[in-house]
């Protein structure tokens, strides 16, 4: 067998190197395997002001490339490869990626969630420029401007609530004919005076010169189109979890989250599920950076009993 560490982190967000912080600073000998770029979601928002100690805020690259700074410092590693199957059952755990097998005596699981897109041309290349995924990551850059919220669920709902205390004018763009989010955000949203909402509708194209300047809705029941002017869109219509590669390896809900209270103890003992992947209330760089505290306590609790 190669080297065997103590803790194989999978992931390079904000909840993946906080576990390698606490990890390595506690004296475990510490991998993070991320696929792609150190920082996770945290790279799609240009300035994050919500995360403590940057009174002037910072954008989320810089972040994610400080804490990857935090974790090195103490000797944490970096492999920059993907992970295609993890081996869970056995005390020694193992993860098979493009670049070579790595073995582990605990396993973190910090490969967060993505927001679900709508598929439009010119989507991707918008992101950042008036096409949002987090309401509350982004929408103090639209204080007194016009926005749209796309779904009609809670978390639509919450964004569109949110944006309207900050927004001139919220339009609310939804499939169907009523909200699927539950009864007490009904009331609120439709008693806020600058939130309208626009029912049985879609975006089939973003207008755009340079940054988004509205898109075109179409009415899915008279199929009936119009353009909406506006200074931002905020895409809210549910995350996906980054869980397909555990091919069954750990408990998963409904939704496809990973199975793990506030210990971020999973169903298989030495493995832990942090950050967005894991069945919690609120998404957020802080939320993860906790979560990576907690596990890497309950990693260094279950190596000192095993």
């Amino acid at each position: 067998m190669e080297h065997l560490y103590d803790m194989l982190i999978i992931g390079g967000g904000p909840g993946g190197y906080t576990a390698a912080l606490y990890a390595a600073r506690a004296g475990l000998d510490t991998l993070v395997i991320e696929k792609m770029s150190v920082g996770g979601q945290m790279t799609l928002t240009g300035d994050i002001d919500n995360y403590p100690g940057f009174h002037e805020g910072i954008d989320g690259f810089t972040l994610g490339m400080q804490m990857q700074q935090g974790a090195e410092r103490f000797g944490a590693k970096t492999e920059y490869t993907e992970v295609l199957t993890l081996d869970l059952n056995d005390t020694i755990k193992r993860a098979e990626t493009i670049g070579g097998t790595f073995y582990g005596k605990t396993v973190v699981i910090a490969t967060g969630a993505d927001p679900r897109k709508l598929g439009i041309d010119g989507e991707d290349s918008l992101v950042g420029k008036g096409v949002h995924y987090c309401a509350h990551c982004d929408g103090r850059f639209y204080k007194d401007k016009t926005v749209i919220v796309v779904g009609g669920g809670n978390s639509a709902a919450a964004d569109a609530l949110y944006l309207s205390r900050l927004a001139k004018k919220v339009y609310v763009v939804h499939r169907r004919d009523a909200l699927r989010a539950t009864k007490i955000y009904h009331e609120p949203l439709l008693q806020a005076e600058n939130v309208e909402m626009v029912w049985n509708s879609r975006i089939v194209n973003f207008l755009a010169d340079g940054r988004v300047t509205g898109a075109t809705i179409e009415n899915v029941v008279s199929g009936e189109k119009s353009d909406l002017a506006c200074d931002g869109i905020f895409v809210s219509i549910g995350r996906e979890p980054n869980t397909a590669f555990l091919n069954g390896a750990l408990a998963l809900d409904a939704n496809g989250y990973i199975v793990a209270d506030e210990t971020t103890k999973t169903n298989i003992e030495g493995v832990y599920a942090v950050g967005d992947v894991r069945t919690k209330a609120l998404r957020q760089v802080v939320t993860a950076t906790a979560d990576g505290a907690t596990s890497a306590h309950f990693a260094e609790e279950y190596l000192l009993h095993s």
